[in-house]
């Protein structure tokens, strides 16, 4: 006999939450079975007419049967409204954050210090379920309770787990704001295309299709993409002067102190809000 699917609340129903609900429903996780809660009631019309499910303007009432509660507020006020849930949750309900900067030692204070808890740093694709999640889970959270976290965000991409806390900062460095510096690349070739002669509409099409068309080729490939990258540049052709001249001037460089600067902020986002 199939177990019940578990109740999950999301609180805030932005654009993530949204996204992770819209997946859940779409892989077949029963609408009846999630509730979202945020101030918002124009989003949650929105969202209750797109995917069935449950709503509620009163963070409280959303959890009181939750077997997963998610966390998709703001940071700046993930203080206040775990203060304000902890005497609503059992003390064995899944909490998922998906906020940037609150490790789970703050949630701990916040919530019931025997909380178990998975912290996720999801990133922008999720939105159109092809996100890259990295999630890691205290030592309160049980094996089934890791597969649940796994599930729930799996309906927007993939699922990497890490040992450590602190890896999330290189996350947040890697995938966590990776996109944006996709989007600095498109917005560059596209604007270099223009110059040379291209109409937009046209540098726009073909610089986000070979930047979709390069990441599938990635994801699908047997070769790493050090090895696609040489496939693609002949010796003396127009790649090989083009990737001369990103070395020339230090753009694994430029990646790298670009990457370094984003977790350290990380790293002082989790001492400022915690």
């Amino acid at each position: 006999m199939m177990s019940a699917a578990p109740t999950i609340a999301f609180i805030g129903a932005g654009n993530m939450a949204s996204s992770i609900i819209g997946g859940l429903v779409a892989t077949g996780h029963p609408p009846g079975s999630i509730i979202a809660s945020d101030p918002n009631t124009d989003a949650l019309h929105k969202l209750a007419a797109q995917s069935g499910i449950q709503t509620s303007s009163d963070n409280a009432t959303a959890v009181k049967e939750a077997n997963i509660v998610v966390l998709s507020v703001k940071p700046q006020i993930m203080q206040l409204v775990c203060e304000s849930l902890v005497d609503y949750l059992s003390a064995n309900t899944l909490t998922i954050s998906i906020a940037a900067g609150i490790n789970c030692n703050s949630l701990k204070q916040w919530l019931n210090k025997k909380q178990p808890i998975v912290r996720c740093m999801p990133n922008t694709p999720a939105l159109v379920q092809a996100g890259a999640s990295a999630l890691f889970a205290n030592k309160k959270t049980s094996d089934e309770q890791r597969k649940q976290a796994e599930t729930i965000l799996s309906a927007v991409g993939t699922v990497n787990w890490v040992e450590k806390e602190d890896d999330l900062d290189a996350v947040t460095a890697v995938s966590g704001s990776g996109p944006a510096y996709f989007f600095l690349m498109i917005e560059a070739m596209i604007d270099a295309g223009v110059k040379q002669g291209l109409s937009r509409e046209t540098a726009t099409t073909l610089a986000s299709q070979t930047a979709f068309g390069a990441a599938k080729l990635a994801l699908s490939s047997e070769v790493d993409v050090a090895e696609l990258r040489r496939r693609v540049t002949s010796p003396n052709g127009t790649t090989a002067e083009a990737i001369a001249s990103f070395e020339h001037d230090n753009f694994r460089t430029v990646v790298e102190n670009a990457m370094l600067a984003c977790a350290d902020r990380s790293r002082e986002l989790a001492k400022e809000l915690g």
